[in-house]
């Protein structure tokens, strides 16, 4: 497997030979250069906004994304814990592939780990295109030189390494600007510093990430929205959250992009256990838990033009489709990036997203992750499968694999195993060979230290 760094020595030759390509074959085959913005909340529960049902946190802004594009209802985050969910948005791989065992760094992996090197990366994918990369937010893919934002393909950075409760640092590249930090102003810091890197490169293509660290506790209002929502400081953390992506937007009208930028926003996991005001409603579960709650979060893609606006959709679709998905959007073929990089579990759903008729879903299963305990469960259409009944959180008692229909029981309350056995047994040896071809493949955490 070729090495990330030898990879990145490459990008410029690549770069120029897909420049080339699009130079002979012109825009017949390849679509126009489209920027992509992509925005990730932390701990936002798939209640928790206007459009996802919720009858008092105000959330215009995003509402309207979602009216002027498509909203999924069976989306799912890369893990129900922060450092594996990045790393599947990040690489498009199940994050046991890059070396996921259990926990957060800081939390159950050292802090001398991170995301290995030799893992391609989301921001490589699109530098190696010719795109300037940038990242305002949260990184959480460790904390040690060699795993930081801007040795892992961003041009831009301005992040912190951990959750909010974990660190007081707020870095630019290696350079440490505040500390400690005042944790209720970081939502608009990471706003103003993803404005000025859209207007810096308003005439280049780019590729902006913008990991949020709110509504992430500690709960802290802005001074300026304490007090203002219906639904107290948690309500106030999501509201200032909606306003400041209305900035960014605004930012992108302003400057004539919105029509050439793919915008996404997403949750990385489910509501946080202690955070009681944040809703995981219809689904059981929270953070940490492979029950719907823990994972199944909201998911808005907005693209003027080629997402038709108003749309919703239960397709089954994943954070670690994400990577080929803005890929094939964007007319990069990942293979010409690197033919050697890892395995990808994601797939491309663009045309699903775009409403192309006659094309089939790709997804039609789908893994699911305990925060401290690994794989959990599988999803094959309407149907989810615990291999542990103790994951599944039913008061029952018994050993054995538990099975729910999703279309008939949300709450996953209701177990089926005895009525389906077939189908309980082909599930199990379906997850059985999805985890084998993981562990085939696996590259380990990087580690400094």
């Amino acid at each position: 497997m070729t090495n990330r760094r030898s990879f990145l020595k490459t990008v410029g030759v690549a770069a120029a030979g897909l420049m080339a390509r699009r130079s002979a074959f012109g825009a017949q085959t390849k679509p126009d250069r489209r920027n992509v913005v992509l925005i990730m909340v932390d701990d936002l529960g798939y209640h928790d906004l206007g459009c996802y049902g919720h009858p008092k946190i105000k959330t215009p802004v995003i509402d309207k994304l979602a009216k002027d594009g498509i909203r999924l209802t069976s989306f799912y985050a890369g893990a129900t814990v922060c450092t594996p969910s990045r790393m599947a948005l990040m690489t498009g791989a199940y994050p046991s592939r890059v070396g996921w065992k259990k926990g957060v760094v800081g939390y159950m992996i050292s802090r001398n780990e991170g995301l290995s090197p030799k893992a391609l990366t989301m921001a490589e994918v699109f530098k190696a295109e010719g795109y300037k990369t940038g990242m305002c937010g949260k990184w959480h893919l460790g904390d040690r030189k060699p795993f930081l934002p801007h040795r892992q393909g961003f041009d831009f950075t301005y992040y912190i390494n951990k959750s909010n409760n974990q660190t007081k640092e707020l870095w630019r590249d290696d350079e440490l600007i505040e500390k400690p930090f005042k944790n209720p102003l970081l939502t608009e810091q990471f706003t103003a510093e993803s404005i000025k890197f859209i207007k810096a490169n308003k005439d280049k293509p780019f590729f902006l990430y913008i990991p949020y660290t709110a509504p992430h506790f500690p709960v802290q209002p802005h001074p300026q929205w304490k007090g203002k929502s219906a639904f107290g400081k948690y309500g106030d953390v999501v509201e200032e959250l909606d306003s400041r992506i209305g900035e960014i937007l605004k930012t992108l009208e302003d400057e004539k992009l919105d029509k050439k930028t793919i915008v996404v926003f997403l949750s990385d996991n489910g509501p946080e256990p202690g955070t009681k005001e944040s809703l995981a409603k219809p689904y059981r579960g929270r953070k940490w838990s492979a029950l719907e709650g823990g994972t199944r979060v909201p998911c808005i893609f907005r693209f003027p033009g080629v997402i038709p606006p108003g749309q919703n959709s239960e397709a089954i679709i994943a954070a670690i489709d994400m990577l080929p998905t803005l890929s094939a959007a964007c007319g990069i073929d990942l293979k010409s990036i690197s033919k050697d990089s890892p395995v990808i579990d994601g797939v491309n759903v663009w045309d699903t997203l775009s409403g192309k008729k006659g094309v089939e879903h790709p997804r039609k299963d789908l893994l699911y992750w305990h925060g401290a305990r690994g794989f959990h469960a599988i999803r094959v259409g309407d149907w989810k499968l615990f291999l542990d009944r103790k994951g599944a959180q039913l008061k029952t008692k018994g050993k054995g694999p538990v099975l729910f229909n999703l279309a008939e029981d949300i709450g996953e309350t209701t177990d089926l195993s005895a009525k389906h056995p077939e189908r309980v047994k082909a599930m199990e040896a379906l997850a059985k060979k999805r985890l084998a071809e993981i562990e085939a493949g696996v590259i380990p955490l990087g580690k400094d230290g």
